[in-house]
């Protein structure tokens, strides 16, 4: 096969700007799914405690599926395709795409059977009860009837980020986010001559606007306006392909599956204390989880610099970029921390006025809100580790993470222990994961300079 330079600019130019000129477009489109987050919760507040308790107990699992097919398998896709454009390997790179096609078709109707079925399960384990699990079932089973768009939407968003262009992708989720809001909002409030569906009609706006921005992007990666081109009919399926995106990718599924499962043993601890503290952690929980999204847009703009020095041989720049990206997250995620533990009133007030769901999420923002920087070193790295294909580590961060909450959560369930001491637990299952993230890449080789490399 034979082999093209890369474009020198991603192998040369200075991190920290190129990292910005990538990131800042991923900001905008992160921002605006926030905001979409925002106005889902609220139209959701609109409806009782009851509602903002079921969101609680779904919300988990919705964001579990964004993160295991834009972070995780997404993550895998980016950065197999930016080692092949790395090494000078296009053609190669065209058949990952196609591949990744295919694996998004496959893990989004999983997804989506798994979720139809074991959903109610799962929330009434986590602690739903009455009418707060009969609104999670509402909003779960139309949400993820959608799971194929969803998977398909990042999938090849993840293409063109491995690729280095962040352009398109960040429209198509800017536009996806105001479709959200507005087809949430018609469907589930009722406005104009719709009916009011209440949860399913909020998440109904979510399934067809991923719908539509998957139906894009495929056109878009068809049309020959990208640096890849999609020739589904002329690649067949071939196990190395599938191999070299999987072996990254499963692996780092396990990653947000640890931190899901964090976060669902974090749930049923709260959900001890009632309906009240329940919602009040479920709107503290969610800015957590918007944080995600804030560090994926820094650490994702990392996977194809580290991902075409890989491919490349340039290991030591490619350590470079992880660790300039990860200060960025840090100071980034830092800063809105402080913010959420010294004025939590700023996020609380946009979802409730009942005073004591606003004391519960304010007392969770002052354990949480300091350690956030250390949660965004954790989540930049990881994503860097993705484009290095060096994630093992990463994923025994989480894993430990994992451990000291499970550990102290049994160790708090047997001594009746009051709320504040599991908001003290997620501080420091974050600190935890932050610090062993650090500890794994700065041990774990990348590769030999000068050795380019496409696997």
């Amino acid at each position: 096969m034979p082999r093209q330079a890369p474009a020198p600019s991603l192998l040369t130019a200075p991190i920290l700007p190129a990292l910005l000129r990538f990131a800042l477009p991923n900001m905008v489109a992160m921002l605006a799914t926030a905001l979409a987050t925002v106005a889902e919760t609220a139209y959701v507040g609109s409806f009782g405690v009851p509602s903002l308790a079921g969101m609680a107990l779904v919300f988990p699992m919705v964001m579990l599926q964004m993160m295991l097919s834009g972070g995780a398998m997404g993550g895998g896709v980016a950065a197999a395709i930016s080692r092949a454009l790395g090494a000078g390997a296009p053609e190669r790179a065209n058949a990952l795409a196609v591949h990744a096609l295919w694996i998004g078709l496959a893990a989004g109707g999983l997804n989506g059977l798994l979720m139809l079925a074991w959903g109610p399960a799962i929330y009434a384990g986590l602690g739903g009860r009455g009418e707060a699990l009969a609104q999670a079932i509402a909003y779960s089973n139309v949400a993820f009837c959608g799971s194929i768009g969803v998977w398909l939407m990042n999938t090849f968003a993840s293409v063109l980020r491995g690729a280095g262009n962040m352009l398109v992708p960040s429209a198509t989720f800017l536009l996806v986010s105001l479709a959200q809001v507005l087809i949430g909002g018609t469907l589930g409030l009722g406005w104009g001559p719709f009916p009011r569906l209440g949860m399913a009609g909020v998440a109904a706006g979510q399934v067809i606007a991923f719908s539509a921005g998957a139906a894009f992007l495929f056109w878009y990666l068809q049309s020959g306006r990208s640096r890849l081109s999609l020739a589904v009919r002329a690649t067949p399926l071939q196990r190395g392909l599938l191999s070299d995106i999987l072996k990254v990718g499963a692996l780092a599924c396990i990653s947000p599956l640890q931190t899901v499962l964090t976060v669902l043993i974090l749930t049923r601890l709260v959900a001890q204390f009632g309906p009240t503290a329940l919602a009040g952690y479920g709107i503290g929980a969610r800015l957590e989880f918007l944080l995600i999204p804030i560090s994926f847009a820094i650490g994702v703009a990392s996977v194809p610099l580290v991902g075409m020095a890989i491919g490349a041989g340039l290991v030591a720049r490619a350590k470079r970029v992880a660790w300039i990206a990860a200060l960025l997250a840090t100071a980034t995620l830092g800063l809105l921390g402080g913010v959420a533990a010294l004025a939590p009133g700023l996020w609380v007030d946009l979802f409730t006025r009942d005073p004591a769901v606003q004391a519960s999420a304010a007392l969770y923002f002052l354990w949480a809100g300091p350690v956030y920087g250390l949660f965004g070193l954790g989540l930049s790295l990881y994503f860097s580790a993705l484009g290095a294909g060096k994630v093992g580590g990463l994923v025994l961060a989480g894993t430990l993470r994992l451990l000291v909450v499970a550990i102290g959560g049994w160790t708090l369930l047997q001594t009746s222990a009051e709320p504040w001491t599991v908001f003290a637990l997620v501080a420091l299952g974050m600190a935890v994961f932050g610090l062993a993230a650090a500890l794994a890449v700065r041990v774990t080789r990348w590769g030999h300079e000068g050795l380019p490399t496409t696997r």
